[in-house]
């Protein structure tokens, strides 16, 4: 039981990661477009400038959170997806530079460059996330020897198949959508109207492409399955299971449970939601529209794979699921009333900051440099 309330929590900390921070990526993608000179561009930047530090918040308590849950999990993903890691790594360690660093000089060119970092800064881990999710969904090559040492077979570029190609598209769409209904709810004038505009143009997208991933799921993918009886009580050993490839094996789950459909319903809905706030000019229905279609999606991978995490493409029993690679009950215990404890904690000051900094960016401040960071 302590296991599926993990799975339920560590699903919640990726959402909140990606609500919260997805619209600081998805505004950095926006930023060469949506701004068209310097002090629009600096409009676009002091909207997130303040909250995008402690939106990194839940990216740390998700990693931590699948180190001491799930602690094979972790060793796989975060050793085979070395690379992968690193560049989302390096992204991430480029943006607050930019932030830090753009306008401590006036020269057009200099600002122009650190632009475009934000742009790469929000692009890189976007597409990435997607792609790994992509790739997730297919299996991934790695195997236990038989004193459960851990062996990748894969590399950076065999994650780089069409379908997580698609994964990483539909997850780039969605934060700009993402994006584009945070400025149109704190900018105002131009900066907000190429704003709905793109992110307009992104939400269908994001409909379009889910639509596909999911249809591609279905045609040309092959789900897995456990074919003995799964451990749930049991030692933390993938190996004392059967497993192997089944036909529509991701969809099995919808048809047990049709109530699971409100996931991808959700995912859709939220898109077409994100749509009308946009193009309605209605600002808060725009912003939880696009928050909802991020959380269905989600949502959705994770009721698709259930019970399975991380499946293994080359050894079916090495597939790590959510009982029989988790820590101790009493590790999972431990880390559940820490969690009970400093997740309210972190939701009520994040609202606060949220509620103080309601107002929208105002340009002719960010021209006097009154007021504002960046």
């Amino acid at each position: 039981m302590r296991s599926l309330v993990w799975w339920l929590l560590i699903a919640l900390l990726l959402i909140g990661f990606a609500v919260t921070d997805g619209f600081d990526l998805g505004t950095g993608m926006l930023l060469p477009f949506a701004g068209r000179d310097d002090n629009e561009r600096r409009v676009i930047i002091n909207s997130v400038g303040p909250v995008w530090e402690g939106n990194q918040v839940w990216l740390i308590l998700g990693g931590g959170a699948i180190f001491a849950a799930w602690p094979q999990l972790y060793a796989v993903s975060f050793s085979g997806f070395y690379l992968a890691m690193f560049a989302i790594l390096v992204a991430l360690i480029v943006r607050p530079v930019a932030f830090k660093f753009r306008s401590k000089c006036e020269e057009p060119a200099w600002r122009a460059r650190w632009d475009w970092a934000l742009f790469v800064s929000g692009f890189v881990p976007a597409l990435i996330f997607g792609v790994a999710i992509g790739s997730v969904l297919q299996g991934v090559p790695f195997r236990f020897s038989d004193d459960m040492h851990i062996f990748y077979d894969g590399s950076f570029f065999g994650l780089l198949n069409p379908l997580a190609l698609l994964c990483g598209l539909v997850s780039v769409a969605m934060l700009v959508m993402h994006g584009g209904a945070w400025l149109q709810l704190k900018t105002q004038g131009a900066v907000a109207d190429r704003a709905r505009l793109y992110g307009s143009v992104a939400a269908i997208v994001t409909i379009a492409l889910y639509a596909a991933a999911g249809i591609a799921l279905w045609l040309w993918v092959d789900g897995y399955g456990v074919t003995s009886a799964l451990p749930v009580t049991g030692p933390s050993n993938p190996m004392l299971k059967t497993a192997e490839l089944q036909p529509g094996a991701w969809f099995i789950n919808y048809a047990a449970h049709a109530w699971l459909w409100l996931a991808p319903g959700a995912g859709f809905a939220g898109a077409l939601l994100a749509l009308l706030g946009l193009r309605l000019r209605r600002e808060v229905l725009g912003l939880l529209g696009s928050a909802l279609g991020i959380a269905g999606i989600i949502l959705s991978v994770g009721a698709s794979m259930f019970p399975f995490i991380l499946p293994s493409s080359i050894d079916l029993p090495a597939s790590l699921t959510v009982w029989d690679s988790s820590s101790s009950h009493l590790t999972l215990f431990i880390m559940l009333v820490v969690t009970a404890v400093f997740i309210p904690i972190i939701v009520a000051y994040t609202s606060w900051v949220y509620h103080v900094l309601w107002v929208k960016v105002d340009a002719e401040a960010i021209r006097d440099d009154r007021g504002h960071a960046y």
